[in-house]
């Protein structure tokens, strides 16, 4: 009977849910967008300081931020009956006012003190990172309440791919405020508008309609809660090979943060030309994400998500490769293209598979173990890289991609069964 009355309220309140959510996901991503972690973040940290380790850094402290702390928030979240509450409050101002106070780091202290700009900006980036990653598992747990299995895809693909759309234009503003305003007001005003899209997407967020949870698990200390994990690796071996998969893959992305310096470096001569590359690249690499969003969650509906991350993976060995050859900008834009359709099957299908995995009421451990398992990976990935091309050049760094993102996809397609089939 419990189980029929929270049907019941799921279908009732769908189109809502599926709705608000979509504002969310939508304004968040657009958010995202103007303060691109792939094309803006590095121009602005490249302004700030010549170390190419402070480049790697951008995706390394947000990922290890990120994916870190998630068991810790998926202990607490199993015991709740409603996920909207912590969700609210770890991913509203702790996820979203960094980019408010990253704006007026830029407009007070860039020009004067660098240094201490580049360290503030570092640290407001590990908050905005841990906040957004201690918030995941109760959010994604919400989500799977509200939102049906069969209907996931389609809403993280539509909501990406409107937030992408709506990025098109934002990409065409950022061309134009970096190359309008002089530094580092054009990158204070970027950021300003990222937190005020945040916000926006916020409203969003606030709107849902939670069921409470029909099975909530029992309070346990920490330390008990952490020593029943790695039963989960020992019995879940398809699990467990999705894992090792996965990390083999995350190498693969090891020059995603290098693309933007590589191209400016290269094809760009003075600030006009660089604000243009960016936003060039910028609209290229939102385009790509708001219509392959779209195929990506039809794809992960129908043929499950398994599928979307194996393609993913080639995709990105081919944005990787075609920069390793590009000899002029037209090369660089079908490498972001590529990138663009990597980043969207990631966005589509990186949770939403490990929610097959399990059963409803270990939703939030498997994703928290999911992401702080791999955290290393998406850490040492971009560290790696700078690495890399800091004593051997950009050839070997997209080389070195090249080959990972093979071999973790080729794992992923052999080795992983459809976890679907079995759910």
């Amino acid at each position: 009977m419990e189980d029929l009355k929270g049907a019941n309220f799921v279908q009732k309140n769908l189109r809502w849910n599926f709705s608000v959510n979509l504002w969310d996901i939508a304004f968040i991503t657009i958010s995202l967008s103007l303060v691109s972690r792939e094309t803006v973040m590095p121009v602005l940290v490249s302004q700030l300081t010549d170390s190419k380790l402070a480049i790697g850094l951008i995706p390394a402290i947000y990922t290890l931020g990120f994916y870190l702390p998630q068991l810790l928030s998926a202990n607490f979240t199993e015991r709740l009956h409603y996920k909207k509450p912590i969700t609210m409050h770890l991913g509203g101002w702790g996820e979203r006012l960094p980019y408010g106070l990253i704006a007026l780091v830029l407009f007070f202290l860039a020009a004067s003190t660098p240094s201490l700009t580049l360290v503030c900006f570092f640290a407001l980036l590990s908050l905005t990172a841990i906040s957004s990653g201690l918030a995941t598992p109760p959010w994604f747990d919400m989500i799977a309440k509200v939102i049906p299995v069969e209907k996931r895809g389609i809403w993280s693909g539509i909501g990406h791919g409107l937030g992408a759309v709506m990025g098109i234009f934002g990409a065409y503003f950022v061309g134009k405020i970096l190359e309008r305003y002089l530094f580092p007001n054009n990158f204070a005003l970027l950021f300003a508008l990222s937190f005020l899209f945040a916000l926006i997407s916020y409203i969003g967020l606030a709107l849902n309609r939670e069921p409470p949870s029909e099975t909530v698990k029992q309070s346990v200390s920490l330390k008990t809660y952490l020593r029943q994990l790695p039963s989960i690796l020992h019995h879940n071996m398809n699990y467990r090979r999705f894992i090792i998969s996965r990390s083999i893959l995350l190498l693969g992305t090891m020059a995603t943060g290098f693309y933007m310096v590589y191209g400016t470096e290269r094809f760009a001569t003075d600030q006009a030309s660089v604000a243009r590359l960016t936003a060039l690249l910028t609209g290229v690499l939102i385009g790509s994400q708001a219509i392959s969003n779209l195929v990506w969650g039809f794809i992960g509906d129908i043929k499950g998500h398994k599928t979307v991350l194996v393609s993913a993976s080639f995709i990105l060995m081919l944005a990787a490769l075609t920069a390793l050859l590009a000899s002029s900008q037209v090369w660089l834009v079908i490498s972001f293209v590529l990138l663009g359709v990597y980043l969207a099957a990631e966005q589509v299908s990186s949770l939403n598979i490990i929610l097959e995995f399990c059963e409803e009421q270990d939703r939030p451990t498997y994703i928290g173990l999911t992401n702080t398992l791999l955290a290393p990976l998406y850490a040492l990935a971009p560290l790696l890289g700078a690495w890399i091309v800091t004593g051997f050049g950009y050839s070997a760094l997209f080389t070195c991609a090249v080959v990972a993102a093979v071999v973790g996809g080729v794992a992923l397609r052999v080795w992983v069964r459809e976890p679907r089939a079995n759910s």
